[in-house]
């Protein structure tokens, strides 16, 4: 059995990204958004998430390339003097796993974005974390544990598997996604250990910021069986945040896609069923 979450990151990013993610949701496949609660448009998110009910929202943590939500004072090792953390996915790697202070920092601030999330009133549908740091084992393991305290029951596993990708188009598997796919087992154990569910496979990785419609409608045809999560980072235009952190990536192509009519016939023509993380906790 063939089931699809369709997903976007990224809400709360900017007042784009947000209007992109409501109109997919609105007008195209899309069910799932992942909130960046110290993201400059984070309250706009919520107001817009509390007028669409059917949407569902989890947290997209951030621990890397992205504001904070304690102050730089409290996290003076692993934030910057603006409030943000470094995109050096080694430098801060080490500071989570060798350096005390560093775990304390990062416990303080996983902790602080779930509360963030708990202050929204929203239901908290999963969590990931930008750049897929939760493969991170100290950063996984902390943000299952605290989660749990929240109501977490659903965490995405970032395992793309390269045979649909072949299948659906141009596509060269490295030794770094074979990494990255070793890595994710560590994850999907943390998350199973505390009685959570995981998607089978995830899409986006390796055409991250390139989900246009024509690889949709091919990746429809070729998605595995099991709970397949599909994700996004749509935006109705391009801004200056979005050049200077994203500059290849192409957000209105990706915003097409999903309310491309060719993207959801392909879906359907795959016998997909489209569902959402609380349909698969659930059957967990």
């Amino acid at each position: 059995m063939k089931r699809a979450i369709i997903s976007a990151d990224d809400f709360g990013m900017s007042v784009e990204v947000n209007e992109a993610i409501e109109q997919a949701h609105v007008n195209g496949v899309l069910s799932t958004a992942s909130l960046m609660v110290s993201g400059p448009a984070a309250q706009d998110a919520v107001e817009r998430a509390k007028r669409l009910p059917s949407l569902n929202v989890g947290l997209h943590l951030v621990v890397i390339e992205g504001p904070s939500v304690l102050p730089h004072a409290r996290l003076p090792l692993i934030t910057r003097d603006n409030g943000w953390f470094s995109s050096s996915q080694l430098g801060l790697g080490v500071d989570y796993f060798f350096r005390p202070e560093g775990r304390r920092e990062l416990e303080a601030e996983i902790t602080a974005q779930f509360e963030a999330f708990s202050r929204t009133g929203l239901a908290l549908d999963h969590a990931n974390a930008h750049k897929h740091m939760h493969l991170h084992p100290t950063v996984g393991k902390m943000m299952i544990g605290i989660g749990k305290g929240y109501g977490l029951n659903a965490v995405r596993v970032p395992l793309e598997p390269p045979k649909p990708l072949y299948a659906a188009g141009t596509y060269t598997d490295t030794l770094g996604d074979a990494a990255l796919r070793h890595w994710t087992a560590i994850l999907r154990h943390q998350a199973h250990a505390a009685g959570m569910a995981t998607n089978d496979w995830c899409f986006g990785l390796a055409w991250s910021g390139h989900m246009t419609t024509e690889r949709m409608a091919a990746l429809a045809a070729h998605l595995p069986d099991g709970v397949s999560e599909i994700y996004f980072h749509p935006a109705t235009r391009k801004n200056a945040m979005l050049e200077e952190l994203m500059p290849t990536y192409e957000h209105e192509a990706e915003f097409q896609a999903l309310c491309s009519v060719g993207f959801r016939k392909g879906l359907e023509h795959a016998g997909a069923q489209l569902c959402g993380w609380q349909d698969i906790a659930r059957s967990a």
